[in-house]
């Protein structure tokens, strides 16, 4: 069995239905190396099973995700050379300079983890609650279905608070559509769980206590389907995307997003590739609340 620092795997239903938690609450459950690492065993693991017929991904915390980590102890810790660097920072790429070591470690551990991810050969299902923002839209869109609190709330304020153009996963037209995507990259605004269910993003909504049980439940339901049926039907779809040019949208995206990286640390002449207070974004850290975005206002609420 696996012992996990940052993730807790819970198996239910004789073992069908597993439930995989991001367990670092006191962080928002930020992303960092150290739990996409164990993230990415946990999610493997669960597809070599052939008991296991549907994944559940969830967040311990008043917070499913806030993204990445860009500053915690144990991100600055396992980042930096000397006994708490994570070994992953010294392979594909992790030794590169510059644009080229950014590329490539976001390339194998921010869009290719999510890709295989969201094509793993079992049925997932996000379990959400308050913030999804940024690279948690990335875990929450690898899923097949997403389940969320009343009080969930989803937001990539990448653009107006680091200057980049959206996260490494870039789904949002086709989770948003064109238009609200454009609108909710500009604005940095969030779109609240109700929204998420009429744009069909999100499948259920439940009060945040009955959260867990009721994805719980849903999870039950989708495993008595035939694993031959479901995977079809994941694949059916996933390939009606694809053909669609998601993938290839996905490549052209995270170029872009690495031209922006590119951008901000030759204009600073620095290795960090973000926008500061300088370029006219906000200080991240201190940065005001994300705000709703609300049809008959430009402010957001």
């Amino acid at each position: 069995m696996t012992d996990y620092r940052y993730l807790k795997y819970e198996e239910f239903d004789d073992g069908k239905v597993v439930r995989i938690s991001l367990d670092r609450p006191e962080r928002r459950n930020a992303q960092h190396r150290g739990l996409l690492v164990e993230l990415d065993e946990a999610f493997l693991r669960a597809e070599r099973d052939d008991v296991v017929r549907v994944v559940i991904l969830a967040g311990e915390g008043p917070t499913f995700s806030a993204g990445h980590d860009l500053g915690s102890p144990e991100h600055l810790a396992e980042t930096s050379p000397g006994p708490g660097e994570h070994p992953t920072y010294r392979i594909n790429g992790g030794t590169r300079l510059a644009a080229e070591r950014r590329m490539l470690q976001e390339h194998h551990y921010f869009q290719e983890n999510t890709k295989r991810w969201r094509n793993l050969r079992k049925i997932t299902i996000a379990q959400v609650q308050g913030e999804v923002f940024a690279a948690g839209l990335m875990l929450a869109w690898a899923c097949d279905l997403i389940v969320a609190a009343t009080n969930a709330r989803f937001a990539d304020p990448v653009g107006p608070r680091l200057g980049g153009a959206g996260v490494e996963y870039f789904a949002h037209p086709w989770e948003f559509g064109p238009r609200k995507a454009k609108e909710l990259l500009l604005t940095g605004d969030a779109i609240d769980a109700e929204e998420a269910y009429r744009l069909g993003m999100v499948s259920k909504v439940f009060p945040v206590a009955d959260l867990a049980q009721r994805t719980l439940e849903f999870a039950k339901r989708i495993a008595l389907v035939p694993t031959a049926a479901a995977l079809g039907t994941k694949e059916a779809v996933n390939q009606s995307v694809d053909a669609q040019g998601f993938q290839t949208a996905l490549s052209a995206a995270f170029s872009l997003h690495h031209v922006l990286h590119a951008h901000w640390a030759e204009l600073h002449g620095s290795d960090w590739p973000l926008a500061t207070e300088a370029d006219g974004v906000p200080d991240w850290r201190t940065a005001p609340p994300v705000a709703l975005a609300v049809k008959d206002s430009v402010g957001g609420a």
